[in-house]
């Protein structure tokens, strides 16, 4: 009887292959396990087993498995339950999942080995490139192509190695690699023949004419008895001061033995810990509601103004989930706010606590896959950004989503374009656990669920410690630069209050959410500005590397000496960034230390740490940041927030633009005044009567929430409705636009007046490709897996045109 596995495989193609096994493996084999398979005619890529069965493909002939990688299963079944909801609602496949929720070390690579042929020639025929890498399979047997490029010192070896093959020199093979490296620590140990009183007292008097070595043998004696357990290498040449050269001698000479331990790369080393804070009445009365709105609805609402102390609130309710024995997710938006988290859960939950985020090198991320896997002890409690809701837990009870309206829970590329707080919902219904979101801003949706009694809804309204709400004030900058009391893009009043501020020995923040020194460069005599050639944006100037650069691209060109357009030597900045704003802090407050927090400072692994712990310390006087700064930080000592400039992200082409400014603006202001001192904030704008600024300035979200509601229902937006956004993309303008209204009219027959476009966003090029958007409005009573399936008939017609097979189309559901 045949055997026969359907595999996933980590590419966008919409069904599962099926490959042939024995009976022995079939046996062996479950589904979740990893497998190498042959695909086309010479890669090979880790599968997934998703079922095995008796039943032989229709239309091909079934190739075999190369080999089995796992002894159990890497994935659970609760995780490929999630895999398919998110390929059936964000309309992807199961191979763009597999592909985002798998370390990158756990999909092996195929890697192309060259070999030497049988075929002698004459190496007078041979070029000189040729000839090196002919000579080079004289010494050894195989070459990587890696390899190959150092023997050439050139990159593009490809053509070599063609001609090569034509030549019948060599021929290539495919050969897998484990990425995963598991980290070993070196250890010694007495050999056992020197155990016994009198062997040890022969062999110290033998090592006498070696002190160094006679003084490693006694300090590993004092060690052994001081700890009790393995004594590491590097633990012994620190403590006897003595080389590795030494310790490598005594090895050789068989008087010490070595032995390797595999440890975790992320170790948790603090001390013992410490027990959660009291919580004061409102907060014992917000977790008092929470738990009986849990009996009602398996998804809360936490409505927390900013400072209130929404955090020891989870902490009370993930202690009772442990107690139950069960698995924590806490995600939070950003990698920045992760830092200032994992020390305070820490502190309470020692080393229960795993964090995942893409900041972590692969291999530490495998280690805390196979920890939550294994349910283990240091895997309880995991703290992450939204990649690890596809983490294998099989004991979940509790997910937490701080922040909840943040937008960067919305993966936008590659596919799966998931939002990682809906899919926590669905992971932990799945679970049977309950969710709580947590907000000072929510978003309309979750509120909207919430009045809509989908969702249970728990406000808290008072700051902790009952510290007053930080006094918000607008400053008018247009009737500023008509008196003249601006000094650069710096008003009288936030001088006034930095001053103050800073002289009392508290700290400032300045918003701005824009990184760079200036958007545009303009020249003065034609006004000429340099654009990018890959995409329709102007490049940004970067002052400390003197450089302008694309956002969208990368693309980087040294800053230019005169205008390309006319030569003249007249380059004028307009608008500005960070950097700029770094740069005039520093000249107005130079006795101050002034620091930046966006992008470019936060690169490295530590880069937000390093940052926040100088804050922190006071090593910092003036933080200068982008939108990085404005979720959930808690910051002692600052007193006074400053938003540079409020209008461009007002004016900003978004039907969510006015509630994503209320969100930053009053989540900035949160970062003011969060002890006895009332903080201040100044908000700079040229419409200090534009009703967002004012609802932000009495802090009132149920009036924004009303206001906006009202347009969402006028304009047939989310929540009242849902949309799925259509994006195609090509190098050539006119194809893209004739395959863009072939489309819209095919959607059109179909939803009617519910689409709208195609139409060019504000960006049309990016990366040398045009964009096309069309949106598809889909009211509350249209089934949504019957329009998904209508455009999935319409796409697969679309690909099915010749002309429009190379337009990539991009389908995103929910585009938050």
């Amino acid at each position: 009887m045949s055997y026969y596995i359907d595999v996933i495989i980590p590419i966008p193609l919409q069904k599962l292959f099926t490959y042939g096994v024995t009976s022995a493996e079939a046996k062996f084999l479950k589904q979740g396990m990893r497998v190498s398979v042959p695909f086309g005619k010479s890669k090979i890529y880790t599968g997934l087993v998703y079922a095995i069965h008796d039943k032989a493909p229709v239309g091909y002939e079934a190739k075999d498995i190369e080999q089995i990688l796992d002894e159990k299963p890497v994935i659970t079944q609760v995780q490929l339950q999630l895999w398919q909801w998110i390929a059936s609602y964000y309309m992807c496949t199961l191979g763009d999942v597999m592909r985002a929720a798998l370390p990158n070390a756990f999909i092996l690579e195929s890697e192309t080995v060259v070999i030497k042929g049988a075929k002698t020639i004459d190496e007078s025929d041979l070029k000189d490139d040729e000839f090196l890498v002919y000579e080079a399979l004289h010494h050894q047997s195989s070459l990587k192509i890696q390899d190959i490029s150092g023997i050439l010192n050139k990159q593009g070896v490809l053509p070599v190695i063609k001609r090569l093959i034509e030549k019948e020199v060599v021929f290539v093979e495919e050969e897998v690699y484990e990425k995963y490296i598991p980290k070993l620590v070196r250890y010694v140990k007495l050999h056992s023949e020197f155990t016994s009183e009198t062997a040890l007292h022969t062999l110290l008097d033998d090592l006498s004419r070696a002190p160094k070595q006679r003084e490693v043998i006694l300090t590993l004696f004092s060690l052994s008895a001081k700890t009790k357990k393995p004594i590491k290498v590097s633990d012994l040449t620190a403590e006897s001061g003595a080389s590795s050269a030494i310790i490598k001698t005594l090895i050789d000479k068989g008087i010490l033995e070595e032995y390797h331990i595999q440890t975790d790369r992320v170790e948790y080393s603090g001390k013992e810990t410490e027990l959660s804070k009291m919580l004061n009445e409102h907060q014992n009365q917000a977790l008092a509601e929470i738990e009986a709105s849990f009996k009602m609805h398996r998804v809360v609402l936490l409505h927390g103004v900013t400072s209130s102390g929404k955090t020891e609130v989870y902490v009370k309710l993930i202690e009772d989930t442990l107690k139950q024995g069960k698995q924590v997710l806490y995600l939070l938006p950003e990698i920045a706010l992760t830092t200032q988290l994992i020390k305070r859960l820490q502190n309470y939950f020692g080393e229960k606590v795993s964090v995942f985020h893409s900041k972590y090198s692969s291999h530490e991320r495998v280690e805390v896959w196979n920890n939550v896997l294994n349910n283990q002890q240091k895997a309880q409690i995991v703290l992450g950004a939204r990649s690890s809701v596809f983490l294998p837990f099989n004991n979940l009870g509790l997910i937490v989503i701080d922040e909840e309206h943040e937008q960067s829970f919305k993966q936008f590329d590659p596919a799966p374009r998931y939002h990682a707080r809906d899919t926590a919902v669905v992971l932990a219904h799945i679970h049977g656990a309950k969710t709580l979101l947590g907000s000072a801003t929510p978003s309309l949706e979750s509120y909207f669920n919430a009045k809509q009694n989908k969702y249970g809804l728990v406000e808290l309204m008072y700051r902790y410690n009952n510290v007053l709400m930080p006094d918000i004030e607008l400053v008018d900058i247009k009737d500023k630069l008509k008196r003249k009391r601006m000094t650069g893009h710096f008003s009288d009043r936030l001088i006034e209050e930095m001053t103050e501020a800073l002289g009392q020995g508290y700290q400032v923040i300045l918003f701005q959410n824009r990184r760079g020194f200036s958007p545009i460069v303009e020249c003065f005599t034609c006004g000429h500005a340099p654009q990018c050639p890959n995409c329709d944006v102007s490049l940004t100037y970067h002052q400390y590397r003197n450089q302008l650069r694309c956002h969208y691209c990368g693309y980087t060109t040294v800053m230019h000496k005169t205008c390309e357009a006319c030569g003249s030597p007249e380059l004028d900045t307009k608008g500005f960034g960070t950097e700029q704003i770094e740069a005039e802090v520093k000249q107005l407050f130079p006795e101050y230390k002034a620091a930046r927090m966006d992008l470019d400072t936060t690169r490295g692994k530590y880069g937000y740490e390093k940052i926040i712990t100088a804050l922190e310390q006071q090593e910092i006087d003036i933080l200068v940041g982008t939108q990085m700064l404005t979720k959930g930080l808690d910051f002692r000592r600052v007193k006074l927030v400053g938003i540079m400039n409020a209008d461009t992200m007002l004016n900003f082409p978004d039907f969510r633009a006015h509630e994503r400014s209320f969100q930053l603006m009053l989540q900035v202001s949160g970062r003011a005044g969060r002890t006895a001192e009332r903080g201040k904030v100044l908000i700079q704008t040229y419409n200090p009567h534009h009703n967002i600024l004012q609802q932000v300035s009495t802090n009132n979200y149920i009036d924004m929430f009303s206001e906006q509601m009202n347009d969402r229902y006028n304009f047939k937006y989310p929540p009242v409705y849902k949309q799925i956004k259509l994006t195609l993309k090509h190098k050539d303008f006119n194809r893209v636009d004739t395959a863009s209204i072939w489309y819209a009219k095919s959607l059109r027959q179909v939803f009617g007046d519910y689409v709208l476009g195609p139409e060019a966003p504000p960006i049309a090029r990016i990366r040398n490709q045009f964009h096309k958007n069309i949106l598809i409005k889909i009211p509350k009573k249209q089934s949504l897996a019957k329009t998904k399936e209508a455009i999935i008939k319409i796409n697969n017609s679309f690909l099915s045109i010749k002309d429009f097979r190379s337009v990539n189309v991009i389908l995103n559901v929910d585009n938050f």
